[in-house]
């Protein structure tokens, strides 16, 4: 119905159609997802999503696979080695919680691009390390690249509809988890090796090998950031500074949409049940690849290629997480959600235990497996719930639950730094 039949004005919005079906009484969000798509808006920011997120989780791990050479020709200790993954994790815990709040003041997009451009740098910078402190600090500033995980379920959150959200926010976290595998791949057992190739003649080789190989994925973070910023949209009916200045859209304070996110119990019970599931799979990927290597006497390439197998489960696992979550949702409603996310736990938390006693190495691999399934599905699970706890200020809550995540690190990998293998593995099953 036209203006002049309806003697309403017609909503200002960017498009006037979109390529996937929407739900106009849900701000135009979508209510299905076409995944060969990459129209705008809708499917251009899932695909930037899952990307942004994936090359953000690259360079946010690309040194683990390399730590066992770091720690050769820096002469660290294992307690060393692992303050620099403790406070690889830690980096973005802060980060997490300031973005959320900015993300319902100036959306996703923005945030985007200034994080991974900003991470970018210290990842090039690899090469420069020449000390534990310096390795710590360098990691530090490195891990500010796993705050985009909150921009990454925001975008997601905010163009898609409650009957596909879990779906939507799992499957752009899984894909982009999934760069925690496939650097430890790359990295570790195609460029490294490549670049050892290039210094072959010289005596120095290995480790010109692993100051240099950083530089490529840093570029290719940085050339993502520009063009998630340049070409991608807020939301459905455009960019939040247009929206405010044709007065579609309120002015939101950051500090009160915080404030609203922090008051809810509901928050900090899946900042608990978060850093259970995600808390596990960020120190599985700083652990793994030593792991085997020291464990089962694998060589650096092996090791980081068995290690990959955990991050390549976040190809579907975690999609499934969701997609069951919204399932469940259709039938039990939120009860259904819970339910879901607790069996996921509970099944995680049992493979953990069982994977510390495993004395083969094909053993190890085939329960790491099924370990990793369902730490991924149990996160897809999470951010079912999330969009839910308080719609208006789904950016703060979903940063506050995020750096339960990174937080969970932190404690596991305090106990992986003091405790031998077994007993870490233990404390965290």
């Amino acid at each position: 119905m036209s203006e002049v039949e309806s003697g309403e004005p017609a909503p200002i919005k960017k498009y006037s159609t979109y390529s996937v079906s929407v739900d106009p009484a849900q701000d135009d969000r979508a209510t299905e997802i076409k995944m060969c798509s990459f129209a705008r808006p809708h499917m251009r920011a899932f695909h930037y999503s899952w990307w942004g997120f994936f090359i953000a989780f690259f360079i946010w791990f690309a040194i683990a696979p390399l730590l066992s050479e770091i720690k050769e020709t820096l002469k660290l200790s294992k307690e060393e080695v692992w303050t620099s993954s403790i406070t690889g994790v830690a980096g973005t815990i802060f980060m997490r919680f300031m973005l959320g709040p900015l993300c319902d003041k100036y959306g996703a997009r923005i945030p985007f691009c200034i994080i991974l451009c900003t991470a970018s740098i210290p990842t090039a910078m690899t090469g420069l390390v020449e000390s534990a402190t310096g390795l710590a600090i360098l990691r530090l500033f490195i891990g500010i690249a796993g705050s985009t995980f909150v921009m990454c379920q925001y975008w997601s959150s905010r163009m898609f509809a409650k009957e596909v959200v879990g779906t939507a926010n799992a499957i752009t976290a899984g894909w982009g988890n999934l760069g925690g595998g496939v650097t430890q791949l790359v990295m570790g057992s195609a460029l490294f090796p490549l670049f050892k190739v290039i210094y072959g003649d010289d005596e120095n080789g290995t480790e010109k090998a692993w100051r240099t190989v950083s530089v490529i994925p840093a570029v290719v973070a940085f050339a993502s950031g520009i063009m998630i910023l340049t070409t991608a949209d807020d939301c459905p009916k455009g960019d939040y500074k247009e929206m405010k200045k044709l007065g579609t859209m309120a002015e939101v304070s950051a500090s009160n949409s915080f404030r609203a996110g922090a008051m809810n119990l509901n928050t900090w019970l899946l900042f608990l049940q978060y850093a259970c599931c995600f808390g596990v799979e960020l120190t599985m990927n700083n652990a793994a690849a030593l792991y085997f290597k020291e464990e089962f006497d694998q060589s650096t390439e092996s090791a980081a290629a068995i290690a990959s197998i955990f991050g390549w489960m976040n190809l579907f696992a975690r999609g499934v997480g969701g997609f069951c979550s919204d399932k469940a949702n259709a039938k039990l409603g939120m009860r259904g959600r819970l339910l879901v996310q607790t069996i996921f736990l509970a099944a995680e938390g049992a493979l953990v235990l069982i994977f510390a006693g495993s004395s083969s190495l094909a053993g190890a691999i085939i329960i790491m497996i099924f370990f990793s399934m369902f730490v991924q599905a149990a996160e897809g699970s999470s951010y079912g719930i999330v969009p839910y706890v308080d719609p208006p200020n789904t950016g703060s809550i979903a940063g506050i639950i995020g750096a339960g995540g990174n937080s969970g690190a932190v404690g596991f990998g305090l106990g992986f730094r003091q405790l031998d293998y077994k007993e870490a593995f233990y404390l965290m099953g």
